[in-house]
């Protein structure tokens, strides 16, 4: 199915389909973005489209039943406009999938959330996996999170690989001394340090190597941990057996053990220290009660223990001599 990357809901009055949302990913990458975003297509949420591809919509034929069979296609809308002739007809490329466009905007409306309800004080980076995919997206936000006053690391729906360690690595830094350019603030070092309390927010669909990171996140005493407990599926694989026809056979390679709960991780998970549930009424509302408890349990951290740069008073002063 071709996909637009937008949500509508049927108008009885014009038997056709409104723009309720417009999914906003990143707009460089036309596989992460709705193609209603695209420079000349001037939709807006509240336009109803009435054809696709020449094809009148109704109540008993969808947008996404005309789309069937067109993605990765030019497809040719028509929106009504109250132009004299009444319609306005855009040609646009659909989405295979709308995963990245409507992950990035989950991700930047967190991290908006956070922004605004700590008064820019907190940093939110979210890791997908744990495979080149997550270790980028660390990266994307961390480097310009980190230098906020505390930071949550969201693991929720992590589907695991094996860079765990190095993530947790970075997020163990801690500052131990502080450099000065000649014009900017202070940076602590090593670079891209925590001064303040870090705190991860896991569920249920944390997998594999996000079961490994939100236990270990916990042993290694990095901060508070926050949600439902994992998934429970530490067991790695290897997959180098493969077959005439193309398939692969797996087999089960590589198992965990922890100082605190041995081999226990393994088809239980590890529970956060706070426990938080997201109840069916908390989706169809759009409410993400673990994303507040973190930003509440944070903001009571830093109250408790601000952050605190030393005193740099002292600073040596090597101006020139007053005389030659």
């Amino acid at each position: 199915m071709g996909l637009l990357g937008a949500d509508f809901s049927y108008d009885a009055e014009a038997d056709a389909y409104r723009v309720e949302h417009i999914v906003r990913g990143d707009s460089w990458n036309e596989k992460a973005d709705s193609p209603l975003n695209r420079l000349g297509a001037n939709v807006q949420v509240g336009d109803l489209l009435v054809a696709v591809n020449g094809q009148r919509v109704s109540k008993e034929q969808s947008p996404h039943e005309l789309l069937v069979n067109q993605a990765d296609f030019e497809v040719i809308l028509t929106f009504a406009t109250s132009t004299p002739d009444g319609y306005r007809t855009i040609t646009v490329k659909t989405l295979r999938s709308e995963t990245k466009a409507r992950y990035r905007e989950w991700v930047e409306r967190n991290r908006r959330i956070i922004h605004e309800k700590t008064d820019g004080r907190v940093g939110y980076v979210h890791v997908p996996d744990m495979q080149a995919v997550g270790y980028a997206e660390f990266h994307r936000y961390y480097h310009v999170e980190a230098q906020k006053e505390a930071l949550i690391v969201d693991v929720r729906y992590n589907t695991g690989g094996n860079v765990s360690q190095l993530l947790l690595e970075k997020l163990s830094r801690k500052p131990i001394s502080y450099k000065f350019s000649r014009w900017c603030k202070p940076f602590p070092y090593p670079k891209y340090s925590m001064g303040g309390p870090i705190l991860t927010i896991t569920n249920e669909y944390a997998a594999s190597d996000g079961d490994i990171f939100s236990h270990c996140f916990k042993l290694m005493k990095l901060g508070t941990l926050i949600g439902k407990r994992t998934w429970g599926g530490v067991i790695g694989i290897t997959q180098n057996q493969h077959l005439v026809d193309g398939g692969i056979v797996k087999q089960p390679e590589f198992s965990s053990w922890f100082p605190d709960v041995a081999w226990g991780v393994e088809n239980y998970g590890t529970n956060p220290d706070i426990e938080v549930e997201i109840k069916p009424q908390d989706w169809a509302e759009n409410k993400d009660p673990q994303l507040d408890k973190a930003i509440e349990v944070i903001l009571q951290q830093l109250s408790e223990n601000p952050v605190q740069l030393p005193d740099f008073s002292q600073r040596p002063r090597l101006n020139l001599p007053d005389s030659y």
